[in-house]
């Protein structure tokens, strides 16, 4: 029978852990308190925390606040916060597989049963840092939360009634406020979480001093996560990774190689509390996140949604096995390269700084340990195409006349994809090699509309001038609308990879052309 992971194994792993605490590193006082004990957050934040620690940097622990009712904290209570993170992916073309021992999390609180040990830790002079991650639907108002209850409903109603504790037990000084850093993926997460805590405040009507402790003791920081965490190991894969390791660990999670946390803030005190981002260069802690969040949207994000369609219709089920292929690997790296990257590049962005990211955006996508469905990616695709990708389009006809090839082979398989027909089920459905697949996306019966036009080029025309998809009429782009419908004809006639190799060969004849013109 192998053993479970606790302190007392620390001393005898074996050389499988590339990163283990020391024993004092499980004594140092708890810094932090986290609401959330979410993957993301034990593979991202937490993370750093370790390895702040693991260098004498940070020197504190976290107390992590269970929110919902769901879930069992016994594996944390009897591993006494230890886990393993599987770190696993390509970096610089090469191949990472590392194991990591967290010892950053000291215990886990649950709110609807430990709602007064949550408001003890009020009382820790120790505590100098905040961070959540409770869902996009987590910061949210709720006008008849209460503070006085045990606990709160909401988040918001949780953290300010915390705050309120605090506050009274250390009579408002100001040496005592927090640095707030959430990490739910909305933008401006921290500036909209402080305005929730406020309008809160308000109506539970709590007094002046507080508001003015709560605005000038306490920094909120609006922060971006990027880091693809899928959590357990599938079970044949924990059992092997157990074996190897000598230990079972319930609580063990995966994550890619890559990691970023960009946290917002101009205030001294900031870096000074939040010193565990000495230890990591993917801590990043500046005072405007606007270029971290270009990247990943455009780069990252537009790019996925800019290939799935044509990944699908490839035949490719996986993100990985695309990248296998020469000739789709080469279509991704062209498109960020040639026509998502230079519209980017100007006052904010340079181009070492797109191409940079661009080349860990191909690693990532690389990586030979992520199970990445390209139709979970198609998830409300004409939303997707809208606000990550439409942008980048009237971007590159504001600093080009000609037709952005890529981005229309895109758009192209975006509306193939979207070629449907009614089920009884009263949801629609495309076909790929006589295989039906489920169109997860609001507009699918407007597009299934317009696929009554008569062929590829008037279909193409009459999405793309569809205002109500885009908010543009995308059909006023010089050429685009032919382009989109030539490239849905040749796809029909060629096939995707074929049609990207024809793509590829007459932009290196165009490029050599040039060449030898200058």
């Amino acid at each position: 029978m192998i053993p479970q992971l606790t302190p007392d194994l620390l001393t005898g792993l074996n050389g499988s852990v590339h990163s283990k605490p020391e024993p004092q590193l499980l004594q140092l006082p708890e810094k932090v308190l986290q609401f959330g004990t979410g993957v993301l957050l034990r593979g991202l934040p937490d993370y750093y925390i370790d390895k702040a620690n693991k260098q004498g940097i940070f020197n504190g622990r976290i107390v992590i606040v269970k929110s919902t009712a769901g879930g069992d904290s016994t594996a944390f209570e009897q591993q006494q916060g230890l886990y393993t993170q599987c770190i696993r992916g390509v970096k610089q073309g090469q191949v990472i597989d590392e194991v990591v021992i967290n010892a950053s999390v000291s215990r886990v609180l649950a709110a609807k049963t430990q709602w007064k040990q949550v408001l003890e830790c009020a009382a820790n002079p120790h505590l100098e840092v905040v961070i959540s991650n409770t869902t996009e639907v987590g910061i949210v108002l709720m006008k008849d939360d209460r503070i006085d209850a045990e606990p709160p409903v909401s988040f918001p109603g949780k953290l300010l009634a915390f705050l309120y504790r605090r506050y009274q037990l250390f009579n408002g000084d100001i040496s005592k406020g927090l640095v707030i850093v959430p990490t739910e993926l909305i933008t401006d997460n921290g500036t909209k979480l402080q305005s929730v805590l406020f309008e809160l405040a308000h109506i539970n009507k709590l007094d002046y001093g507080f508001l003015d402790w709560l605005e000038n003791a306490n920094q909120f920081c609006s922060s971006l996560v990027d880091r693809i965490v899928p959590g357990a190991l599938p079970p044949a894969q924990q059992q092997q990774m157990e074996q190897k390791l000598g230990f079972q660990d319930a609580l063990m999670i995966m994550s890619e190689v890559y990691g970023l946390w960009a946290i917002q803030s101009a205030h001294p005190r900031v870096n000074e509390v939040l010193s565990f981002a000495a230890a990591e260069s993917g801590v990043v802690i500046t005072e405007d996140i606007t270029r971290f969040r270009e990247l990943k949207l455009r780069l990252l994000n537009g790019t996925h949604t800019f290939s799935c369609g044509l990944a699908h219709l490839a035949g490719f089920e996986l993100v990985k096995h695309a990248m296998e292929d020469a000739t789709f690997g080469r279509f991704v790296a062209d498109l960020m390269k040639y026509e998502i990257a230079p519209c980017l590049v100007g006052d904010m962005l340079s181009e070492q700084d797109t191409v940079a990211f661009a080349d860990m955006v191909t690693d990532r996508f690389r990586n030979p340990f992520l199970e990445h469905k390209w139709l979970s990616i198609t998830l409300n695709y004409t939303h997707k195409m809208r606000m990550r990708n439409v942008p980048l389009l009237l971007e590159h006809y504001k600093r080009n006349l000609y037709v952005p090839d890529d981005m229309a082979l895109g758009f192209a398989a975006y509306i193939l994809f979207m070629k449907s027909y009614a089920g009884e089920d009263g949801k629609y459905y495309g076909q790929l090699n006589g295989q039906a697949y489920h169109i997860q996306d609001d507009c699918a019966a407007q597009l299934h509309r317009h696929w009554e036009a008569s062929n590829e080029y008037a279909v193409a025309k009459a999405v793309l001038a569809d205002k109500t998809l885009w908010e543009e009429n995308l059909g006023d782009l010089p050429g685009f609308a032919y382009g989109v419908g030539d490239f849905m004809r040749q796809i029909n006639d060629s096939g995707v990879l074929q049609v990207i190799l024809d793509n590829q060969a007459r932009r290196r004849k165009l490029q050599d052309y040039e060449t030898q013109g200058s």
